[in-house]
């Protein structure tokens, strides 16, 4: 019996994946309807998801198959949807990524920030989470954890090693000390007793030896009566100039305490940093799409400059939040010891050496090469763009030169294409007429042709294209509940929650996002709930956006699982962490996280998204 169940087990994503629609084929079969039949798809679709039975990307392809032949949507019309302007934009900001990573720029922003910051614990960790959430807003989160996770782990290291190496330094120049004491004290009595007369010494020498004077025993007597009291145990033990076993165990836990908030603290921010800018993490490029795809006239609501005035303070308060929490559960409340006041000089001894590996990282960068320069200033040229495109308090260049009958023509995409492409043909040296020597006999100098900043090669094998798939099945998805009519017929359901007021609603509906992606992918989460939210907004008359951008950042808040997000995975490989650490940390942080969107939604959202009036592109009667 066992054995089948092992077997069942081991095989399960096949009985996922052919019983599934077998026990949903009534649905369509009794209500023969196309929102049926559109339920019945997003049902298979958010099972294969949740429980990974076939590849994310694979299951986002399903309905360019089943909704032609349920009589949803034509095949043309499917397929448009895979690759939207949200996938583009997604595309040229991970062109500008795969460049910074290429050059190594992003870990030497990452090394410059730490040695400004310094290496004591409360600042070291401060340090990794500002670094790591800084680059998580324009790299992958993934990559961006991959490579702050090793960095993290051989300064710990070093602080660890360095205080081992100085506590046995010390123990063995003081076992030193006494024996060389116990040696002068062995010569004095030695010489006292051969001034006495005969028979006192005769009496003196019974009397030590019954005390073990001179022995090996007497000795490490005398040597623990030194370090000890009556009134206590021994303060310090020695053991062949080792410290005892108790002290190298508290050791080794405070070393493993701080290991573990280290890890939880780079994961946790890379999460947390992503939802800052509107390309840091698909979730977002998911609420952008759908949002273009359900109201078509929404005057360019979500742009990266107004997303950012939004997600921005959120992230700091919540980062905040997080390096004080970790400090709390790991490191104590001790502030003091954490900030490094008042610190004995062998710890600044050991925070001088870990400072040395940061350094030494540093330094082996060398200078900043052509290349990073170029990139660099391409980087910068990015954000520039995208801020002063159209900033919203005055007409941006996008506005003022490519606007024609009150139209615009440039999104963030143009840009963040317009960039990546120009590191195409930039090339990665400085051009220079001088000819490079073959090595060979006979054989004339050739010119050397700089490489460009980047390459197709570099593209095919960091480009993650299984997420641009992800994102259009997204869109998929949400065009055929449009379609279907099953958005409306949700939305209609939920009216019940229009006896609530707005606040309670979006609150409620970020604790279930906030539980539900703890389970499955945030893109998958916000990919199913979007559409319901954005019809059952429509139903209740609540500003769409009120709803939608409170949720999509709650499903980047899963901090509780190692399978939750690809970064906890990263962090609960290196060994130190468990399950019971990660969910104990994580669940105050998933309600503090929902807090802290709960207060941004309500006030400096609230105007920046203009939330107090039902806009008119969200009309039912206009877009239904």
């Amino acid at each position: 019996m066992v054995s089948v169940w092992k077997w069942v087990l081991a095989n399960r994503n096949y009985f996922i994946i052919f019983l599934t629609p077998l026990f949903l084929l009534p649905l369509p079969l009794v209500v023969p309807s196309t929102e049926a039949n559109c339920g019945f798809i997003i049902i298979i679709m958010a099972l294969y998801w949740c429980f990974e039975a076939l590849p994310l990307a694979v299951t986002a392809l399903l309905p360019v198959v089943l909704f032609p032949m349920m009589g949803i949507m034509d095949s043309t019309e499917v397929c448009s949807q895979y690759l939207k302007d949200t996938n583009m934009l997604f595309v040229g900001g991970l062109l500008v990524a795969i460049a910074v990573e290429k050059w190594n720029l992003h870990k030497r922003i990452a090394l410059r920030v730490l040695l400004i910051v310094g290496v004591k614990p409360a600042f070291l960790i401060l340090g990794f989470m500002i670094v790591t959430a800084f680059l998580s807003m324009w790299i992958s989160n993934t990559a961006t954890t991959a490579m702050m996770i090793p960095i993290s782990q051989a300064v710990l290291d070093q602080l660890h090693n360095s205080e081992e190496k100085l506590e046995d330094n010390y123990l063995e120049n003081l076992g030193d000390t006494l024996k060389k004491s116990m040696d002068d004290f062995t010569e004095i009595v030695e010489d006292d007793m051969k001034n006495q007369p005969y028979d006192i010494q005769l009496e003196n020498s019974s009397e030590m030896k019954g005390k073990g004077s001179l022995d090996p025993a007497f000795v490490n007597h005398e040597k623990e009566s030194e370090f000890s009291t009556d009134a206590g145990p021994t303060m310090i033990a020695l053991d062949n100039g080792k410290p005892s076993d108790t002290k190298q165990q508290n050791r080794q836990q405070k070393h493993l305490n701080l290991c573990k908030g280290m890890s939880l603290s780079v994961c946790y921010s890379a999460s947390i940093g992503g939802v800052a800018t509107l390309t840091g993490t698909p979730p977002n490029l998911v609420l952008k799409g759908q949002i273009e795809e359900v109201f078509p006239g929404n005057d360019n609501a979500i742009n990266f400059a107004s997303w950012f005035g939004f997600a921005f303070p959120a992230t700091v308060v919540l980062l905040a939040l997080t390096w004080i929490w970790l400090q709390i559960m790991f490191l104590g409340i001790n502030f003091k010891q954490n900030f490094g006041c008042g610190g004995t000089p062998e710890q600044k001894e050991k925070e001088r050496r870990a400072y040395g590996v940061i350094s030494s990282e540093y330094r082996n960068l060398g200078f900043m090469s052509f290349a990073e320069v170029c990139v660099l200033v391409l980087f910068v040229l990015l954000v520039i763009l995208w801020f002063t495109m159209d900033p919203g308090f005055m007409p941006g260049w996008a506005t003022i030169s490519f606007n024609k009958g009150g139209k615009g023509f440039v999104t963030d995409t143009t840009v963040a294409m317009f960039i990546s492409l120009t590191m195409f043909f930039f090339p990665s040296e400085m051009p220079s007429l001088k000819r490079q020597d073959t090595g060979q006999l006979g054989e004339k100098a050739s010119i050397k042709v700089p490489p460009p900043l980047l390459d197709w090669a570099t593209i095919n094998q960091k480009m993650p294209w299984s997420i641009i798939i992800l994102l259009g099945g997204g869109f998929a998805l949400a065009k055929g509940s449009e379609v279907s009519g099953l958005s409306l017929w949700i939305g209609e359901k939920l009216t019940p929650l229009q006896n609530l007021p707005p606040a309670a609603t979006a609150f409620i509906l970020c604790l279930l996002v906030a539980a539900f992606t703890e389970f499955t992918s945030n893109v998958a989460t916000t990919t199913l709930f979007l559409p319901i939210l954005a019809s059952m907004a429509k139903v209740i008359k609540i500003n769409p956006l009120y709803i939608m951008i409170p949720c999509t950042l709650s499903s980047s808040l899963a901090f509780m699982l190692p399978v939750a997000t690809p970064p906890n995975a990263i962090a609960f490989s290196y060994g130190q962490l468990r399950v019971s650490d990660m969910a104990k940390a994580g669940l105050l942080l998933n309600i503090l996280g929902v807090l802290t969107i709960t207060l941004a939604i309500n006030s400096w959202g609230y105007y920046i998204f203009n939330l107090g009036t039902f806009p008119s592109w969200a009309n039912i009667t206009e877009h239904s």
